[in-house]
Formats: structure tokens, C-alpha cells, sequence
């Protein structure tokens, strides 16, 4: 019997994909717990209208991505922060930092997880960060730290 996953099941299949299973394992546990609907001409009609709208939704984050890119593409953001003896800041500049001021500066908003900083930048001076736009796009930023 043909169904479409309504979740990911384990050695099954993922979300969204129609799978060939027994008749017996559709109808007794996949299709009473809400995991699969039968695979038939309305369910896949919707499957496809689904699948359409994800790429439509794909295209336009990816051509968003691509004019982040042109902007942010060798460009230099500075930060302030408060420093002490031997060029050391007192506290430090994250990740989330930099997401506020690429924000503040260009225009360009970004989940501070998708800025590629693996520590804190602590001390003065200059520092490249990659900037993770899409999943096929990644910028890379340079960061200038100076003493306020």
C-alpha cells in the first residue's frame, strides 16, 4: 500500500514522502497514530501543492540570500568596546554582537546563530567571521575591533 508520511517515521521515511509499506502495517499502526494518510489522488494532489509552495518559498529565501551577499561581500564592521590595559576588552563581542550591527550598518538581518564565531572576540583589533546567509551562501565579514 502506498501512504504519505505525515512525520518522520524511523526506517520508514521521512515527513512528506510517499512510501510502499504492508497493507496490515498502514492500516493497524501508521494511519491510527496520524503518521501516514493513504497516498490517494486528493492527499497527493495536496502533497504536490505542498511542494510547490516549499520551492517557491526556497527560491525566494535564495534570491534574498544572494543580495545579502553583494552587500556584505568585503566589508569591514566596527565595534567599540571598552578595553584595558594590553588591548583587552572588559567583557567581549559575540556572535550576536556582530548579528545587531550588520543589522545596524547595512541593512542586512541576521540570526546571530548563522555568524560562524566558534569564541568570543576579546581583545582589540581585526577579526574575519564568516556569515552563514543560506545553505549554499556563506559571506565572509571582517570585523574591526576598537577601544572606545
Amino acid at each position: 500500500m502506498n501512504v504519505i508520511l505525515q512525520k518522520d517515521v524511523v526506517k520508514v521515511g521521512r515527513e512528506g514522502e510517499v512510501v510502499t509499506v504492508s497493507d496490515g502495517y498502514a492500516r493497524n499502526y501508521l494511519m491510527p497514530r496520524g503518521l501516514a494518510v493513504s497516498a490517494s489522488g486528493g492527499a497527493l494532489k495536496v502533497l504536490e501543492a505542498r511542494h510547490a509552495a516549499d520551492e517557491r518559498k526556497s527560491e525566494a529565501l535564495l534570491a534574498q540570500a544572494t543580495k545579502d551577499q553583494a552587500t556584505l561581500e568585503g566589508k569591514t564592521i566596527k565595534i567599540i568596546g571598552k578595553a584595558g590595559a594590553g588591548d583587552r576588552l572588559y567583557g567581549s563581542i559575540t556572535s550576536g554582537d556582530i548579528a545587531e550591527s550588520l543589522k545596524k550598518e547595512f541593512g542586512v538581518a541576521v540570526d546571530k546563530r548563522r555568524v560562524l564565531l566558534l569564541d568570543p572576540i576579546r581583545a582589540i583589533g581585526t577579526f574575519h567571521v564568516d556569515v552563514k546567509l543560506h545553505k549554499d551562501i556563506t559571506v565572509p565579514v571582517t570585523v574591526a575591533v576598537d577601544k572606545a
